[in-house]
């Protein structure tokens, strides 16, 4: 297929908002539900799925801004539709929201490209790996030791997932007791052979994070994410110097100076990216490189069927998360997803992120 022959016909987007199973927190905001934002991209007789986790507001920007700047545009040529979306948001500002929507078109752009060119997704992208590893994640501040227990062990011993994360951080880093508890009844349920991991969502201080990490050396917890806010990079590094855990921060991310900021600022031993919110497996790809020349590794956060691929062709890339929210709604909402049994994803053979939309089970959770 030549340059020119499929260009972009139409880009729609629909929300979709999914209560939680049960109330959810991090050390620093609570919520009941989560809302997809689904953009579906059509050229040539074919549709790319892409989305983000973000305010229904996301949708407007997807078809009122992005839609004319990509339409017309060569599927097969998704950086120059990148170039085109990144000049129509300049004026209202490319980072926060509008690289929500940049990221669900940008990701809908690359399936399309590979479901015309019959190849899957990892494959277009040019895969380094086989299978992606995983971790386990939710572990939320409102969780029982019941609640907890259940979903750890889920992961660890059912799924056999050798990594898993809880929040702590209890209500702003005001209630450390109950963090260290949480941390031990984490470490129990999964056994000494699971690797602990802790997000505290910045609700510390650095000093006090410092203190938290101390008090549990015992548990060996290896990852520490958000320890203090992102944007707080000599915080970030005075608990980087001062504890064994590596200190992981980014996943707020939009625009590649951000990234640049955080690599440069010797802050973080792990880089986190989005790719439903950095802009996009185009803008991911540059994240990592800027990542490998700071000698550092991309860890993925969130929604994971979007990220599978893209993972799989990072060279520099670690783990991606396995979100409890994230996965609850894509395994309703689309076939086609993936097993993360024995802490991996394996990327299919089928056309495009190998991911089909169940209408009717989505539709239940539309709003507009």
């Amino acid at each position: 297929m030549g340059s020119g022959e499929a260009p972009v016909t139409a880009l729609n987007a629909a929300v979709y908002t999914v209560p939680t199973d049960a109330p959810e927190a991090d050390g620093t905001f609570s919520w009941d539900s989560t809302t997809m934002v689904l953009v579906q991209a059509a050229a040539g007789g074919k549709t790319g799925l892409g989305w983000t986790y973000a305010p229904a507001a996301t949708a407007d920007l997807v078809e009122a801004l992005l839609g004319p700047a990509v339409h017309g545009v060569d599927a097969l040529d998704v950086p120059a539709a990148a170039a085109a979306m990144a000049r129509t948001v300049r004026n209202p500002g490319s980072t926060g929201l509008a690289s929500y929507a940049v990221s669900a078109v940008d990701c809908a752009l690359w399936d399309l490209k590979a479901r015309l060119l019959d190849l899957p997704l990892h494959k277009l992208l040019g895969s380094v790996r086989d299978s992606v590893a995983v971790y386990g994640s939710g572990g939320f501040t409102t969780y029982s030791e019941k609640q907890l227990r259940t979903q750890l062990e889920g992961w660890a011993h059912g799924q056999r997932i050798p990594r898993v994360k809880i929040k702590i951080g209890q209500d702003n880093g005001s209630n450390v007791p109950r963090d260290l508890e949480r941390i031990r009844q984490a470490r129990a349920a999964v056994g000494p052979d699971v690797e602990l991991f802790v997000d505290a969502n910045g609700a510390y201080t650095d000093k006090q994070a410092v203190r938290v990490m101390r008090e549990v050396a015992a548990e060996n917890v290896t990852w520490f994410e958000e320890p203090v806010s992102s944007d707080h990079l000599a915080g970030l590094r005075v608990v980087r110097d001062a504890g064994d855990a590596d200190v992981a921060a980014g996943e707020y991310g939009t625009g590649l100076p951000y990234f640049q900021r955080l690599c440069a600022a010797d802050a973080i031993d792990c880089l986190q990216a989005d790719v439903s919110r950095c802009g996009g497996i185009t803008e991911w790809l540059r994240i990592a490189a800027v990542a490998a020349a700071h000698g550092l590794e991309v860890s993925g956060h969130c929604a994971p069927h979007l990220s599978a691929a893209v993972a799989a062709a990072t060279p520099n890339f670690r783990h991606l998360e396995w979100f409890h929210d994230h996965v609850r709604i894509e395994n309703l909402f689309f076939d086609g997803t993936l097993d993360p049994g024995g802490g991996v994803l394996q990327p299919g053979d089928g056309p495009g992120n190998g991911l089909s939309l169940r209408i009717t089970e989505a539709d239940e959770y539309r709003v507009r």
